[in-house]
């Protein structure tokens, strides 16, 4: 693995197709689960697929986060048990009540892409024939309920891990909904003969604090920008630095703390800025007003300072560029902005310098981009976008050529 920039010809990326774990989202648990509405799985399959093609299509190869999680359990069968084991841990009351059932039905499962599909589907207590054992909920719940919850986001592969350089930065996600997705990273980075051999953690799922991928943005060998926003506290930001700072093998010598509102409008950093060029960014308007802009640095400890600059000066500082370009999603129009920035028109991603991919139906932004000179390369994104993500969320880059800024 190796990710020392934003920008540079992208060479392996990792994806989930989705699956039945969309299927299984139900009006009641929508908030709990982090959707706002239900996708139509069919129709985002085929998003997804479009989206996969035109990834080959630029010289990427894609790997499927379930394709690997697979091939680890069949390449080390002696961490199945545990595998489940923890899997079950981790997903609530219910499957703590029904731990020994669980185990016992998924340790049953021969194919491991079954397994590890039905993991991520989630198991409703009909699928086990289980009843009468508790006849207070048996009565009430019936077998609707998911003794195992669905993961349904988990086709936003951003979020559970970051590539950074050659290490990995293994997260603690905002939310216990999402917290099971980072288990099959886990097992993959610490198992997979492919990816798990000398690989350095700069964070580990078990530290407290809060962070996920689409925060961290790696701008090049020596500086990484972290945005503190609803998902990642400035706590875990101070971990990965001092982590980052303390690894022979890491380059990083500065982390920019961005700090954005905390909504779940700009959830993620990478939900309001992405970097389409050496010189260019998209940014959602919204943030320039209130954002602030932290410098780190290793010192005794850490030394920390607020930059009073705008944030297109920072960045052409650390890129070593004339200016940066800051292209407004949605272009002057407030109405337009916060529109196609909802439908993730600030979220795209950079296959090679200037070439991006985003979502169709975010016009305005793309047609301004063009403008610019940016390559966009459109996908339909009617029903994935209904998660809150766009092609940025969807991708992990595993590899980038390293590109001259």
């Amino acid at each position: 693995m190796q990710v020392f920039n934003e920008i540079g010809q992208l060479k392996k990326v990792l994806l989930h197709r989705p699956g039945k774990e969309l299927e299984h989202l139900v009006p009641e648990e929508l908030e709990r689960l982090l959707f706002d509405d239900i996708p139509y799985l069919k129709t985002a399959q085929e998003e997804h697929d479009a989206f996969a093609g035109i990834l080959e299509e630029q010289n990427a190869e894609v790997v499927y986060l379930e394709d690997l999680a697979a091939q680890t359990i069949a390449l080390h069968p002696e961490i199945k048990a545990q595998f489940i084991r923890q899997l079950i841990q981790e997903g609530g009351s219910n499957a703590q009540n029904f731990r020994e059932e669980l185990y016992e039905y998924l340790m049953s499962v021969r194919d491991e892409k079954e397994l590890i599909l039905k993991t991520m589907a989630g198991i409703p207590a009909a699928e086990l024939g289980i009843r009468n054992r508790q006849p207070l909920a048996d009565l009430i719940q019936r077998e609707n309920r998911f003794l195992l919850d669905p993961i349904p986001n988990l086709y936003f592969t951003r979020d559970p891990f970051a590539v950074i350089g050659r290490g990995v930065s293994l997260n603690h996600m905002y939310s216990v909904t999402r917290n099971r997705e980072t288990i099959y990273a886990q097992y993959i980075l610490e198992h997979h003969p492919e990816y798990a051999p000398g690989l350095s953690f700069y964070y580990r799922r078990e530290n407290a604090n809060r962070i996920e991928g689409g925060d961290i943005l790696v701008l090049s060998p020596e500086v990484v920008a972290v945005g503190i926003s609803q998902r990642t506290t400035p706590e875990a930001i101070e971990i990965l630095a001092r982590n980052l700072f303390r690894d022979e093998k890491s380059s990083v010598k500065t982390v920019l703390a961005l700090d954005i509102p905390n909504i779940r409008a700009y959830m993620h950093l990478d939900t309001v800025c992405t970097q389409l060029d050496r010189d260019k960014f998209l940014i959602h308007p919204g943030i320039l007003g209130s954002l602030r802009i932290f410098e780190i640095k290793a010192g005794e400890d850490l030394f920390v300072k607020e930059r009073e600059e705008s944030l297109s000066v920072v960045l052409a500082e650390y890129l070593g560029a004339d200016k940066v370009t800051l292209i407004k999603c949605g272009g002057g129009s407030r109405v337009a902005s916060e529109r196609e920035q909802w439908n993730d028109g600030s979220n795209t991603l950079c296959v090679r310098p200037g070439t991006v991919i985003a979502y169709d139906r975010n016009y305005i932004t793309n047609s301004l981009l063009r403008d610019q000179g940016i390559t966009v390369l459109e996908i339909p994104g009617s029903e994935l976008s209904r998660g809150r993500g766009g092609p940025r969320c969807m991708s992990m880059p595993l590899e980038r050529e390293l590109t001259e800024l």
